[in-house]
């Protein structure tokens, strides 16, 4: 238990005595406390007993023995089932772990409990006996064999007194089954042949199921445990017994008997060839006559014999018997649906139970089985449902289990190479020796085929050739669903291989063209299935663009339009034929999307409208045959289903006015059908279009189109619906089509026989494929609502059942199967080709259809045809149907469905229209039809009944929402039925869930005390719907339910310790219901919702939560699988919300139980939580874990590779530990990279070893020789091989390892700092060799994606290492060393098996290492450069060649974007010459290629991305250009390449503009560069004049708004994206190349916001971009180079305060101090702040002197008022202010300099004055020392008082109190402690000053005397000692003196002297 023991009640520690129980006190509770009193106690005793020690436990045994026993002696209360288990478990523990010398006592103490007397008052005590009984001899039975005859006799005597009990009963034989689990091989064979005997008589002869199931575990542990049964005349008794059970009703008890055939039939396997052991042929005894031709189940039956070389009662088994003992009773006629459900189960047991070798080297036998001995027997092949039910339960066994989960990657790829060679191709039949597999066999082969192709996927590469010669040898086969198999087949397999596409496109095509050429009259069969591999290919086109062929495209079009225009000439069948042929190709077209297809949407119309024109009238139509018909329904249904996918993928092309024209064609086919005679069946083949297909069938399949249509045209929703409604009565047909269905043809006499009332038990049991014609969205107990398909879950009952046994189920328990030719259009509609996207009948599918188009439309409709909507479905279901209940049930069925399909889409929980319901005139008549059905018996229509209601009711309002609740509150009182009781339970539940918390408040009390009076009724039905009632709302209530929370959590402890609700109860009906209702289960559910009510409240409640825990303790403890998922669900909210209450150590370790469960529900339970914790805090969960945890994850990821609950929990650990356990997660993706499983040897050896050669590097090689010793790698371990006898994990586990490394170094080198190596670097840099080695296994791995993230590593460490020394070799690199390597794994990369991916990858690979400078020679650099270069010169051509090394006919787009990756790799050595100078002298004789290059590739980027849509307004044939007319087609592929790389190539061409480079001009000029100018040196540099021109480059506004446009959109996106978008701007945005195009008003004015928002909200390396672009602008602006700029103020003045406005957003931002209104500088300015904020003001400084002399001053004013409002901020003070003194000085010196008359100086000087009284206030301030940054502060106004008063002096007045008052307060700081000496400084500054204006004079002069007086009084304080170096200024400063001055101040020095000669020592 993970819960905290240091809760209240479990305090009990392992030195104090364990809880005893006190019986007084226990009677004395009232009685319906007693049983949780006694509950809570024996959850104390189990959690005290499992916390005791190995060494403990012995000394208290005797203590809780006797506890124990007590407790089986209570009379009253009885232990219940809990109970009686939980004492059990504690004497197993006890047994387990303790001393055995009490067991002989234990086991007499409970035999005489058991042996008691038979009243009902000793039944508890004996009931709790048995159980214990049973629990002890499982745990040690082995330490008392003598005992045991004595306690099985005792047992078998008790199973004739239980008849009138079934759970005690049931009981018996589960101690009975423990015993012989805990004796084994010691038990007595005459005593096991007594339970054997008991057992199997019981088993046949009990109706309760649960006493079956629990026979069944006692046979299955006789057989399991002893050998005396394991002969043929036991076996064939056993499986009488099977055959019996299989027969009931109830799922549990069929799977028990089928598990307990599983396990006998494992045992008795031997693993012996048919040709070692050869069993004795035994033929029936008595011949049975044959009837329907169908042959006899036992005809020719092999009947397993005793093998020679053992003992001659030993039965074995080879694998072929072992599978046939199945397929022979499931291939009976006699046998039921349910029954092959249940052998599909066992089949699924034993598959999973045979060794992994048995699977991986005997997969074809198995494969065998299957398709000959099950689907092609006579009696299944020859029934239709059978046949579609045996290939489900056949596909979920052969391709999801054993296919995707039980086989390796090797093993994949063994069984499909054994499909294609051995299967496939042996059709047509070539060798005599080798049989023609039948059309099903073929089929199912098919379907196997796709399912391992898509879970290999790239893998598939290596039978690529074969896979594809196979599929289109197989298409030959005239049956139609072996074509529609391969069809799909195929379009998993080029999407799997890509690189075949073009070839099996082409091929398709090829022999489509050759079907219809032949004109010899023959009807081609074969055409059809061509057509539809093409158009498969073209949806797989669509998911893999690189490998499509926009001239294919275009020539499938012209070919299907060509047919359709040629057809008319043709014979009627052929026509047909044609027709079909060319509307399945535009149908695959329509896939591409709407890029393609608005090319040609006018044609498209054109042929739509004249496929389905308006029909004929009554007269022409009777006139016309019915092969005339069948055509003309034929031609327009094979139309609809291209127009369905036409609005399947290009809806956005529909216009309101295309909305009307094909309502309009909907409408004329809806009329047709209508039209159409009633007979439409003939037997006459002369009048069939197609022998196997009637007028009728073609008219269903017409209407099913035309519903598909209209459906996706509500669906649309940018046209007006109502258009689509009103042109037809779209619901009135809906309505006709699901109460009165057209039924198909009648199939056999089964059916009509089914049909008779009398023998009518249920739809759901019916095996025709119709069921009375009920629709398909119903699914047990889940429906799907229209169109988005969100599964509604409408009360499951199915709890934790493995999902594929599930599956298995719920297909026998459907009365309708889909199948994959149904609809041959979802091979290339459907998003995926998987068994979910299979379709059912075509009558079927009307009827879900029309239920969706009922649900759809009706909320759209007026109030009136609302009502009469619904009134018509009620008068539907008014009807008697006294003899179909069977047809009244579908209709019931698909009317609730209907409705609550429309409420839902009304309520808005669909992607379709909400509409609105008319409430006032429908809600009463919707709730009686709902209501009526609400209290049926099926549990199904209850459920669906109570969804709709609650839905009603939220629509309705709360007036119609009281009524109703009272409604059902009365119906409960009043009706005592119990499916009544249960459905208005139900009912309540939902209604408060739908309604909400807030709107159901007012119900909530009434609510809930209904519930859980029903919770306590007796009746399983009432309290197991009446529990899922009250979890649905105490979900939806939430906080308003925690006031019932506590009394909820009591009568649910009280219901889970009842017998009353488990299957243990005492009568039959009970158990068996609670077999199938498991009512415990339910009971978790509401607790879990209790838990998330109270939610952290939880840590409070102490009681609720001891509760809570103690049940969560019990619900761990159980079996049933349902109970222990769900107490992982409620640990994990527990964890959440009060996490010091649980054990994290003991949760974690159950979890890690529980993943190893083999259960998949419970793996799933534990993966989840695992998650959960993982991502709150990943290390305490691996710290705390047992050893293997990682490992676990691994194994199940390796098993399930698309699970990503378990890529997530990884990536998360990863992601939060990587940069301090580097090593680890280093050395975890190195071993699951190289890890390798051990099998055995398979048939073919060279599984994995066999791909191209020219997939790996030639081992004959220079660069691979010293492979080995630079990585360390062996032979084991050489790329793409294993150890024989050993293989890889699958290669999609190693590629998330890759990953996760991938990731893990972007996070490191984000992380890492310039001036310092953080740990993580270390451990890279140390480990380097490792990281090489894995990058190198992946970038020759047999699979492109794997090779494909190899190179990608190699491009991360080439940036993170490529300039790092190597610590050894200081002058060495550190990758200099894995040069071969790294050359070796870009070799694969332009092999011939390679792929365009890799190839771009390698091209980056090869540009990032000779731009890291590891080696600087390009002769060392070998092939890598050789690439760069030679792909340069390709593409430099005229025509370059479609390859790039030995990697060949690459498409257009391919080889778009290996140019965009080269294009994009010489841009980066650009960018990186820069800092390497090498690169220089390498890059620069490419210049004049490359500038051309990249200017044109930013063209077609441009064009691509901004010019308007050329397809859109030329027709068809406007140009020849294909390029041209599918532009917008090209965008949507090429598009990504581009955006991917154009930001690099602008930097480069603004590198190049920076450099004046002469190609790169001509470029952007759109000249021709010339041959002979760059002969040479390849470049000069250009004169020195293009820096000033007035007009752009050609190519400005391309680059400028490429740039921009990127800005714009993705600036919030990505700040890294935009730092390097600004950076490029500042380099573009130059007079050489923007001219003055910049400067024009729309162009500046949308850049200069976009520059303000950006400064706003950007970081500061942006900012700082920012300030550099508007101060070059301004630098550059028109006005700075006009003459007489200085006289006039122009407009343009506008633009320079724009630029200027920007800095100071920037500096405001910074400062806020200088805000307006200012606000407070709390935080402190980092060094890149104050880096940015002394560029910001050196750029208004720069910018100042730009400005027309008139507002200069207002400049000047601003920058003055910036400095001093920073000297004033406490923040600037430590690092900002002494930066800004430099500019400060310049700043000043530029002002004075540019007053150059009397008017300009007097405003000047009233500048200057005004900074110098600002900063004496701010020196006053400060002063007085309030804050920490006042001394500072106080330092920097001193020393701007004298740059100011230095600098600004040429404009200061002598006589201005404002210098006298300066002075002053600089000589009062000489006394100042802290400042003296800065003020000292400032005065020999004053006082030395050489260039002497007035004002200078002036200052020395004052400030020569007060200084003088200064030192000379030796009363004055001098703190710092500044007098004597103030008096050597005085004595320096009088050279600088005027002549009079100096002689004054030298007389005035002498005489103080020789007055005070000690002062001035």
């Amino acid at each position: 238990m993970a819960a905290s023991e240091g809760e209240p009640n479990g305090t009990h520690t392992s030195e104090s005595p364990p809880p005893t129980l006190d019986v007084e006190k226990l009677h004395s509770l009232p009685t319906e406390q007693q049983d949780l009193f006694l509950l809570t106690h024996v959850a104390e005793l189990q959690r005290y007993t499992r916390a005791l020690s190995t060494q403990q436990l012995p000394s208290n045994q005797p203590l809780i023995k006797r506890e124990v026993i007590k407790i089986v002696g209570l009379s009253t209360p009885a232990a219940s089932r809990v109970i009686r288990h939980s004492l059990g478990r504690i004497f197993a523990d006890t047994y387990t772990r303790g001393s055995r010398q009490l067991l002989v006592e234990t086991i007499n103490d409970l035999l005489s409990f058991a042996n008691a007397g038979k009243s009902e008052k000793e039944l508890g005590s004996r009931f709790t006996a048995i159980t214990c009984l049973g629990y002890v001899y499982k745990s040690a039975g082995d330490s008392a064999i003598s005992l045991h005859g004595l306690v099985v006799s005792s047992l078998l005597k008790l199973v004739k007194t239980s008849q009138n009990h079934t759970g005690f009963r049931a009981s018996i034989f589960r101690a009975l089954g423990q015993c012989v689990d805990g004796l084994g091989s010691s038990l007595d064979e005459a005593i096991a042949r007594d339970i054997w005997r008991q057992a199997r008589t019981t088993a046949t002869s009990d109706k309760s199921a649960f006493v079956q199931q629990c026979c069944c575990s006692c046979i299955s542990s006789l057989f399991k445990q002893t050998t005396y049964f394991l002969n043929q005349s036991d076996f064939e008794n056993l499986k009488s017994v099977i055959w019996k059970v299989l027969e009931t009703n109830t799922v549990a008890a069929r799977t028990s008997a089928c598990k307990t055939l599983a396990g006998t039939l494992l045992r008795l396997y031997s693993d012996a060839r048919p040709s070692e052991q050869a069993p004795a042929i035994r033929k029936p005894k008595k011949p049975i006559k044959k009837q329907n031709n169908v042959p006899d189940e036992d005809e020719d039956e092999q009947r397993p014999v005793t093998n020679s070389s053992k003992s001659l009662n030993q039965l074995l088994l080879t694998l072929p018997e072992l599978l046939r003992v199945i397929s022979v009773h499931y291939t009976k006629p006699a046998t039921t649906n349910k029954a092959r459900a249940s052998l599909g189960i066992c089949y699924k047991i034993v598959l999973e139970g045979l060794p992994e070798k048995v699977l991986h080297n005997r997969y074809d036998e198995i494969a065998e089985h299957f398709y000959y001995d099950v689907l092609s027997y006579a009696s299944i092949s020859h029934n239709r449902v059978r046949l579609l039910l045996s290939r489900k339960i056949t596909n979920t066994l052969l391709n999801d289990l054993v296919g995707t989960r039980l086989l390796t990657e090797n093993g994949q790829i063994h069984a499909a190479r054994w499909l294609i060679n051995d299967i496939l191709k042996n059709y047509p039949k070539v060798l005599q020796a080798r049989r023609e597999p039948s059309k099903h066999t073929l089929a199912a082969a098919l379907r196997s085929l796709s399912v391992l192709l898509h879970q290999l996927g790239p893998a598939a590469t290596i039978f690529q050739d074969s896979c594809r010669e196979a599929i289109f040898q197989v298409a030959q086969h005239p049956s139609y669903t072996v074509q529609v198999h391969a069809a799909s087949c195929l379009r998993n397999f080029v999407t799997a291989c890509p690189a075949q596409l073009g070839r099996a496109m082409q091929e398709a095509l090829s022999h489509l063209k050759k079907e219809l050429d032949q004109i010899d009259g023959k009807l081609f069969r074969r055409a059809p299935v061509y057509s539809l591999a093409v158009a498969a290919t073209l949806r797989a086109a669509r998911e893999n663009p690189l490998h499509g062929s926009l001239n294919v495209f275009s020539q499938i079009f012209l070919y299907a339009t060509e047919l359709l225009k040629t057809s008319a000439t043709s014979e009627l069948r052929l026509c047909a034929v044609q027709v079909q042929v060319a509307w399945t190709l535009l149908g695959g077209l329509m896939t591409l999307g709407p890029n393609f297809v608005k090319v040609h949407l006018n044609q498209l119309l054109l042929l739509w409208r004249n496929a389905l024109p308006a029909p004929l009238n009554s007269d022409n139509t009777s006139r016309r045959s019915q092969l005339e018909l069948s055509f003309l329904t034929h031609v327009r249904e094979t139309a609809l289903a291209a127009l369905s996918a036409f609005l399947d993928h290009n809806s956005n092309l529909v216009t309101s006015d295309g909305s009307r024209r094909i309502s309009l064609m909907l409408q004329n086919s809806i009329v047709f059908a209508d039209s159409l005679p009633p007979a439409r069946q003939t037997e006459d083949l002369s009048n069939r279009l197609d022998s196997s297909l009637q007028l009728h069938d073609h008219a269903v399949n017409l209407r099913r189109r035309v519903l598909q249509c209209t459906i996706k045209m509500l669906g649309l929703k940018h046209i007006d619906r109502n258009e689509v409604v009103s042109l037809s009565d779209t619901v009135g047909m809906a309505i006709r089509l699901f109460t009165d269905p057209d039924r198909p043809i009648q199939r056999n006499v089964e059916a009509a026989l089914a049909s008779s009332a009398s023998t009518f038990e249920g739809i759901w049991d019916l095996t025709d494929n119709w069921g009375y014609g009920v629709n398909s969205l119903v699914k047990r107990f889940e429906v799907s609502l229209p169109a988005n398909g969100r599964i509604v879950t409408i009360g499951n009952c199915e709890f934790a059942v493995e999902p594929m046994e599930t599956t298995i189920n719920e297909t026998a328990s459907s009365p309708v199967v889909s199948a994959l030719e149904h609809d041959s259009t979802s091979i290339y509609c459907n998003d995926s080709v998987s068994g979910q996207d299979e379709s059912f009948l075509p009558e079927t599918a009307c009827i879900t259809l029309a239920v969706q188009l009922f649900a759809v439309a009706l909320p759209l409709q007026p109030p009136r045809i609302q009502e009469s909507c619904v009134e018509q479905v009620a008068s539907a279901l008014a009807q008697p149907f006294q003899r179909e209940p069977g047809r009244k049930f579908a209709l019931q069925i698909n009317a609730v469905t209907a409705i609550l399909g429309a409420l839902a889409v009304t309520n808005g929980e669909t992607g379709y229209l909400a509409g609105k319901l008319a409430a006032a005139t429908t809600s009463k008549s919707l709730a009686e039809l709902v209501r009526r059905n609400v209290l049926e018996h099926d549990a199904v229509l209850r459920s669906i009944s109570t969804q709709a209601l609650g839905r009603l009711c939220n629509l309705s309002g709360s007036q119609f929402t009281s009524t109703e609740v009272k409604n059902l509150v009365d119906v409960i009182v009043a009706n005592r039925e119990p499916h009544v009781r249960a459905g208005c339970a139900l009912a309540l539940g939902t209604i408060h869930a739908q309604v909400g918390a807030m709107a159901a408040s007012y119900h909530l009390k009434n609510t809930i005390g209904v519930l859980l009076s029903l919770c306590n009724d007796t009746h399983p039905t009432v309290h197991f719907w009446a529990l899922k009632g009250l979890a649905e709302v105490a979900e939806s209530a939430g906080l308003s339910f925690s006031a019932y929370a506590s009394s909820t959590l009591g009568m649910l402890a009280q219901l889970y310790s009842s017998d009353h609700h488990n299957e243990e109860s005492h009568t039959t009906g009970t158990s068996t219901i609670e077999m199938d209702f498991q009512t415990p289960v339910v009971i978790g559910e509401c607790v879990d919702c209790v838990i998330n009510v109270l939610g952290p409240d939880l840590q409070d409640v102490a009681k609720a939560r001891n509760l809570i825990l103690n049940l969560v303790q019990y619900f761990q403890n159980e079996e049933a699988l349902g109970l222990q998922m769900q107490s992982y669900v409620c640990l994990g909210h527990i964890s959440l919300y009060a996490p010091a209450h649980v054990q994290l150590a003991n949760y974690v370790h159950q979890l890690q139980k529980a993943l190893g469960s083999g259960h998949s529900s419970l793996e799933e339970a534990a993966v989840t939580g695992l998650e959960n914790l993982i991502k709150r805090n990943a290390t305490e969960v691996f710290l705390v874990a047992h050893t293997g945890l990682a490992d676990s994850l691994w194994d199940m990821l390796d098993k399930n590779p698309q699970h990503t609950a378990i890529q997530n929990s990884i990536r998360a650990w990863m992601q939060q530990t990587c940069l301090t356990e580097t090593t680890f997660w280093l050395d975890q993706c190195q071993s699951i990279l190289s890890r390798t499983r051990k099998t055995t040897e398979h048939k073919t050896s060279d599984i994995e070893t066999a791909k191209p050669k020219t997939a790996l590097p030639d081992l004959a090689d220079e660069d691979v020789a010293g492979l080995t010793s630079g990585a360390g790698i062996n032979e084991a371990d050489k790329p793409g091989q294993a150890v024989e006898g050993q293989e890889f994990m699958r290669w999609q586990t190693r590629d998330t390892a890759m990953s996760l490394l991938s990731e893990m170094l972007d996070i490191i080198r984000s992380s890492m700092l310039t001036d310092q190596i953080i740990p993580a670097e270390q451990a890279l840099q140390s480990k380097i060799a490792e990281i090489v080695r894995v990058a190198f296994l992946a970038s020759t791995a047999v699979v492109v994606e794997l090779r494909i993230r190899g190179l990608h590593i190699f491009d991360q460490i080439l940036k993170i290492f490529g300039r790092t020394p190597d610590p050894d070799f200081l002058e060495a690199s550190l990758l200099e060393q894995y040069q071969a390597q790294i050359s070796s794994a870009l070799t694969p990369a332009f092999a011939v098996d390679s792929s365009a991916e890799l190839a771009a990858e390698a091209i980056t690979v090869c540009a990032t290492f000779v731009a890291t400078g590891i080696v600087t020679n390009v002769d060392r650099m070998g092939r890598i450069f050789k690439v760069l270069s030679s792909g340069l010169e390709n593409f430099s051509q005229e025509k370059p060649e479609s390859s790039i090394g030995d990697l060949k006919d690459l498409s257009w787009n391919a080889q778009s974007m290996l140019k965009m990756a080269l294009l994009a790799g010489w841009a980066q050595l650009e960018l990186a010459s820069t800092e390497q100078t090498y690169l220089e002298e390498i890059v620069r004789p490419y210049v004049p290629s490359l500038a051309p290059l990249w200017v044109k590739s930013l063209q077609e980027f441009a064009s691509l991305r901004f010019e308007p849509e050329i397809s859109d307004s030329l027709g068809d044939f406007a140009t020849n250009n294909l390029h041209e007319r599918y532009a917008a087609f090209d965008r949507e592929i090429r598009l990504v390449f581009y955006q991917r790389n154009w930001l690099g190539i602008v930097d480069a061409i603004a590198l190049l503009v920076e450099k004046d480079s002469n190609a790169v001009f001509d470029a952007l000029d759109n000249k021709e560069t010339s041959d002979a100018e760059h002969k040479v040196n390849g470049d000069t540099s250009k004169s020195q004049d293009v820096s000033f021109r007035q007009e752009p480059v050609a190519f400005f506004f391309i680059l400028f708004g490429l740039a921009y446009e990127a800005l714009v959109t993705q600036a919030r996106d990505n700040q890294a994206h935009t730092l390097a978008i600004l950076s490029a701007l500042k380099r573009i945005l130059t007079p050489a190349v923007s001219g003055n195009a910049i400067y024009q008003d729309a162009i500046f004015d949308e850049t200069t916001d976009t520059l303000d928002r950006l400064a706003l909200t950007s970081t500061s390396d942006i900012q700082g971009v920012l300030v550099h672009i508007a101060r070059n602008l301004s630098l550059d602006h028109i006005i700075a180079k006009s003459e007489g700029r200085d006289e006039k103020l122009s407009d343009d003045v506008d633009q320079l305060f724009e630029l200027t406005r920007v800095v100071i957003l920037v500096l405001a931002g910074l400062v806020p101090t200088l805000e307006d209104p200012p606000a407070q500088a709390a935080r402190t300015l980092s060094e890149e702040h104050v880096n940015l904020v002394q560029t910001s003001f050196q750029a208004l400084v720069d910018v100042a002197d730009v400005f027309p002399t008139i507002i200069r001053a207002d400049l000047y004013a601003c920058i003055l008022h910036c400095f001093c409002t920073m000297l004033a901020t406490g923040v600037c003070q430590q690092e900002l202010v002494p930066g800004l003194m430099p500019i400060f000085r310049l700043f000043l010196q530029k002002m004075v300099r540019s007053a150059v008359n009397s008017s300009e100086k007097a405003i000047k000087t009233r500048l200057v004055l005004g900074a110098l009284r600002q900063i004496l206030s701010t020196l006053t301030v400060a002063q007085r020392r309030e804050s920490d940054y006042s001394l500072t502060c106080a330092k920097n106004c001193l020393l701007s008082i004298t740059v100011l008063l230095t600098t600004a002096s040429p404009v200061l007045s002598p006589s201005d109190a404002l210098i006298t008052r300066s002075l002053d307060d600089i000589m009062d700081t000489l006394q100042d402690v802290g400042l003296a000496k800065i003020a000292a400084s400032c005065v020999r500054s004053l006082l030395g000053s050489s260039a002497k204006t007035p004002c200078d004079e002036a200052v020395c002069r004052i400030l020569w005397l007060k200084v003088l007086f200064f030192v000379m009084d030796t009363t004055a304080d001098d703190p710092e000692s500044v007098k004597t170096g103030l008096m050597q200024a005085l004595t320096t400063s009088i050279g600088t003196l005027p002549t009079m001055a100096g002689r004054t101040a030298a007389a005035v020095k002498i005489s103080r002297k020789k007055a005070h000669p000690d002062c001035l020592k």
